[in-house]
């Protein structure tokens, strides 16, 4: 299950017409040659400058090639839509869709395109390439780039006060308490927005797997749980330790999200736990003290595996309705996509809140700290993995409930823990997973 209340703080809801004003041909076979795409992608504002974008770019390097835009909603309404114009062939040539454990839901081998035969797939970062594979088999290219799970930090605050960027839980606690004796809100929380509990838990699994790689593989299969791995507790273990040292902002049960944001890029509260499309809005918002904020990855007890979580991309992929000259084309389209021309592509129409999932593309100069700080764990080896999400199917609702419990010190961590498992134990019955 994707965690869609994080992944739309990328994006802006905003629903648009079902084509698009731009669109570079309506039919599909122009005659001449020609050859006519249908590109289907979600209803942001955000998606539909993309996909307009890439359009026309794609167009101008291949004019025997033109791409028609289309929009379709986001959430349930969209899964049911992608699901089914598959399963009646309706399908438009390319379209856009979440990767992980959605798209595994639309049965790819039956449904879409295999594309290991195209070189590009092996320039596709290898955190991404899993999210859009099964059965061996790569079926996507990369749409937009990574979101990291992490700490937003205030530089400024840092700077002052004599800092250095922590990489293990200690320092991390030492450095709160030297924040707090300045004066300064050391971990701002926002409960009001419970969603925004989660980060603590959900950020800190590069750690997890650093520690126990095969977690996720037992967790799916019910021989791991939260409440009784020592590594997967640790996240509820901080939430519960930085309620209980005072080092939250006071208003941490009543501030929302936007406060939030505020009280950081304001220098009011020093660390936000939080994804870093975030910035997008300190930017949008705050554009004076945007350069004041960077992110570092939640830090561990071993500072020599310390890495950053991360939430992949989309992806872009092919129906396998798509035969002859358009599949051709659609290959070439994708190729274009999962390229530098692309990545510059995508850039142009959105600034980037995070690295691109293809090697070879780097960021534009005047991207954000975060963005850059993020780059610089993809670019380590071993410097990132996957949210766990895009490695189990299991997640359960209750989550953010139970993390604003235990960050309020209302629940023990230990029994924070232990009642997430019971939670996500319905959801694996649910979804008829072995071992449940």
């Amino acid at each position: 299950m994707r965690f869609r209340p994080l992944i739309l703080l990328a994006v802006t809801g905003l629903a648009l017409s079902a084509c698009s004003a731009g669109s570079l041909g309506s039919s599909d076979d122009e005659g001449g040659g020609k050859v006519a795409l249908s590109f289907l992608v979600d209803n942001s504002e955000d998606a539909a400058r993309i996909g307009e974008q890439l359009a026309r770019d794609f167009t101008a390097a291949n004019p025997d090639i033109t791409v028609k835009v289309e929009t379709r909603p986001q959430g349930a309404e969209g899964d049911n839509l992608i699901k089914t114009r598959l399963s009646t062939g309706d399908m438009t040539d390319v379209f856009q869709y979440n990767s992980g454990s959605l798209f595994q839901a639309l049965a790819p081998q039956k449904n879409l395109v295999s594309l290991d035969d195209q070189p590009w797939v092996g320039h596709l970062d290898d955190n991404f390439r899993t999210t859009v594979s099964t059965g061996g088999r790569t079926y996507g290219a990369p749409w937009g780039g990574f979101i990291a799970g992490a700490i937003m930090y205030n530089k400024a605050v840092y700077a002052r006060l004599g800092l250095q960027v922590p990489k293990t839980w200690a320092a991390f606690m030492a450095n709160n308490a030297r924040i707090k004796a300045a004066g300064i809100a050391p971990v701002i929380q926002t409960y009001q927005d419970t969603w925004t509990s989660q980060l603590f838990v959900l950020g800190d699994f590069h750690n997890v797997t650093a520690a126990e790689p095969d977690f996720p593989a037992r967790y799916t299969r019910n021989q791991a749980r939260y409440a009784t791995s020592p590594a997967a507790l640790k996240g509820f273990r901080h939430l519960q330790e930085v309620h209980d040292a005072g080092y939250l902002n006071k208003d941490f049960a009543s501030a929302k999200f936007d406060d939030g944001l505020k009280k950081l890029a304001r220098g009011e509260g020093a660390h936000y736990p939080m994804l870093s499309s975030a910035v997008s809005t300190i930017v949008a918002n705050y554009p004076q003290q945007a350069g004041d904020i960077g992110l570092f990855a939640i830090p561990s007890d071993d500072a020599a595996r310390n890495g950053l979580t991360v939430w992949s991309p989309a992806g872009v992929y092919i129906p396998t309705s798509t035969a002859g000259a358009k599949l051709d084309a659609a290959r070439k389209f994708l190729a274009f996509i999962a390229s530098p021309a692309g990545c510059a592509s995508t850039g142009t129409a959105s600034t980037p809140v995070g690295p691109y999932a293809v090697k070879g593309c780097r960021l534009p100069a005047d991207v954000t700290q975060v963005a850059k700080d993020t780059q610089q764990y993809l670019d380590r080896p071993g410097g990132s993995s996957l949210a766990l999400e895009f490695l189990s199917p299991i997640k359960g609702p209750a989550l953010e409930q139970i993390t604003v419990e235990v960050g309020s010190g209302i629940r023990p961590a230990a029994d924070g823990a232990a009642l997430y498992d019971q939670d996500v134990r319905k959801q694996a019955q649910q979804l008829g997973l072995e071992g449940w």
